[in-house]
């Protein structure tokens, strides 16, 4: 390897590492914001908060690293250019394209890396972000007892404070319910003041109680309470200190199966997604058929002779549909415009109901559609932006996280935009799959070729001077004019 191709890696890949981070740092940040209401309060190990990081983070590449590759090579080559170190390039007769040469060589390398990520490892943590996520959803928050509001969160037990102490979290006027036999309100306790806190393992909950009394009805299992004058005896006994301990079940994280999210188009790599893509477009393809058939033999043709008819050979004559109406008697003039509105009401329902149903499935179907080329996106868009930052920054000669920072976040978002938008389009079958996915990259593209080839012959098209330049001339030319026009008159 030549001594230039080494600076300019070693110039690349500092910048490329760190803006890698950076961007994944910014939209771990926006996972976190977006999915906080469904994490706090849950009591949730750290290991479990590692692992869904862990996970969102391998989620997030395929935005983070287009991202990173912009700003990386906008960067160092903006950094070249402004230490002149581009320029002594130049001068030694080393073109732009040649210098760019080792920057392309790992750009193919990021982008086919890109590839084996988006079709390998990204349907994997696809699956198991899902199942997590659906998991922590679905635990019990953690035990908050409210004030002056009965909580119901311990299976078995309804409590009631009347008031909690902030510093303290003294409870006062304690009320609870027992109704964990499955017999109704037989237990009632009363405290003037208590402390209600859960073990270090969230797997009980201590409650230590004073100065109350508790309430007890006793009940005979051989007689029935079914009659209301029955009376039965009842225990009541005070107390200065009692420990109460409630067991919280269902607290813990349950995981739930991964084999109910293993059917999720996201979770599926390229060969899956092909095969699942046409036995759904095949079961489709059978479906529309019988929906003809069934439209053609049962709604439009109705006949019970029809069976008879399809397997005899019968003359083909033509009919005149108004003259064998007018033909028919009143009565049954009547009947047949009946019947007639009959069908074709019944006929109408059916086609709107179906009409839904192979819409939903055109549009499951142009999900595995979007995914399959989801796959190829990825590592196209870092090929694209490579080609937009590269001569970007060697055209604007600035680097540092200034500039860069402010022109990479500026296209990337027009980027995201038309990605989204084309998406959704795509989804709402108004595109094709194919078009609605690629449409950034083919818009980006020209943008591309265009600032390489300014780049390669030193265009100053990203200098301020020049338009200030464009601006004198400008100028110059409105004040001839003037004076051309006083001199007239």
């Amino acid at each position: 390897m030549k001594t230039l191709h080494r600076f300019i890696l070693k110039s690349y890949l500092g910048p490329l590492v760190m803006t890698f981070f950076i961007s994944m740092f910014i939209l771990l940040m926006q996972f976190l914001w977006k999915y906080i209401d469904d994490l706090v309060g849950k009591g949730l190990e750290w290991d479990v908060i590692a692992e869904l990081l862990l996970y969102a983070s391998a989620g997030l590449v395929p935005m983070a690293l287009p991202l990173a590759t912009l700003l990386a090579s906008l960067m160092t080559m903006g950094n070249l250019g402004e230490n002149n170190e581009l320029l002594a390039m130049k001068s030694a007769g080393i073109s732009l394209p040649r210098i760019m040469i080792p920057l392309v060589f790992v750009t193919v390398l990021i982008s086919s890396g890109a590839f084996f990520f988006s079709n390998n490892v990204l349907p994997y943590t696809n699956l198991r972000i899902a199942s997590l996520l659906y998991s922590v959803k679905q635990q019990k928050p953690e035990l908050i007892i409210k004030e002056g509001v009965f909580t119901n969160l311990i299976e078995g037990y309804s409590i009631k404070v009347a008031d909690r102490n902030p510093k303290t979290s003294l409870l006062t006027n304690l009320l609870i319910y027992d109704h964990s036999d499955e017999q109704g309100n037989n237990t009632v306790t009363y405290a003037d003041s208590g402390y209600m806190k859960p073990t270090s393992d969230q797997k009980f909950l201590v409650a230590t109680l004073y100065n109350g009394y508790s309430y007890k009805e006793i009940t005979d299992k051989k007689t029935p309470r079914k009659s209301p004058n029955s009376k039965y005896p009842a225990q009541k006994q005070y107390f200065e200190k009692q420990v109460i301990i409630f067991e919280l079940r269902g607290f813990g994280l349950q995981r739930t199966d991964e084999s109910f999210f293993k059917d999720s188009y996201q979770a599926m790599n390229l060969n899956q997604l092909s095969t699942t893509r046409d036995s759904l477009e095949k079961a489709f393809n059978a479906q529309s058929q019988t929906f003809s058939n069934n439209i053609t033999r049962n709604n439009l043709m109705r006949n019970t002779s029809r069976d008879e008819l399809n397997h005899k050979k019968v003359s083909q004559t033509s009919m005149n549909a108004d003259s064998a109406f007018k033909a028919l008697p009143q009565t049954q003039k009547q009947r047949a415009v009946d019947l007639a509105l009959d069908y074709a009401r019944s006929t109408k329902s059916y086609i709107s109901a179906t009409k839904d149903e192979f819409f939903h499935k055109r549009k499951y179907i142009a999900r595995h559609r979007i995914e399959w080329n989801r796959k190829f996106t990825l590592s196209f868009a870092c090929f694209v932006f490579f080609f937009i930052g590269a001569p970007l920054g060697a055209i604007i000669r600035k680097g540092g996280l200034g500039m860069p920072v402010i022109i990479s976040v500026l296209f990337f978002i027009v980027y995201y935009i038309i990605t989204i938008t084309g998406e959704k389009f795509a989804r709402e079958l108004m595109w094709d799959a194919t078009l609605g996915m690629w449409v950034s990259s083919f818009i980006l593209l020209p943008l591309g070729i265009f600032l390489s080839y300014k780049a390669t012959n030193d265009s100053s098209i990203m200098n301020a001077d020049f338009y200030i330049g464009i601006g004198k001339k400008l100028k110059a030319i409105g004040i001839s004019f003037v004076n051309k026009k006083k001199l007239v008159r």
